[in-house]
């Protein structure tokens, strides 16, 4: 190999080592992403909220209630897009 090709090929690896750390600083989706965890956080609050409310240490009613409401929430939304 010659050294002009060395240069090129070294000058290319490193423009493509600089276009490579550039994107790993770019913070576009980032709020995307957190807005993703948020909503599986909550999503997950949710679920243990049903979970306890349903066991039989906090079985008062509550699970059911809530899980009905999920239910005709749903079955109403379907219905809609039915009509």
């Amino acid at each position: 190999m010659t050294n002009r090709a060395a240069a090129i090929l070294t000058i290319a690896v490193l423009r493509s080592a600089d276009a490579f750390r550039a994107r790993l600083r770019d913070e576009r989706g980032q709020g995307t992403v957190e807005y993703v965890g948020l909503i599986l956080l909550v999503a997950g609050v949710l679920a243990a909220v049903v979970v306890w409310a349903t066991s039989k240490a906090g079985d008062q009613g509550i699970g059911k209630k809530v899980t009905d409401q999920l239910k005709s929430a749903i079955d109403q939304t379907a219905g809609g897009a039915h009509k």
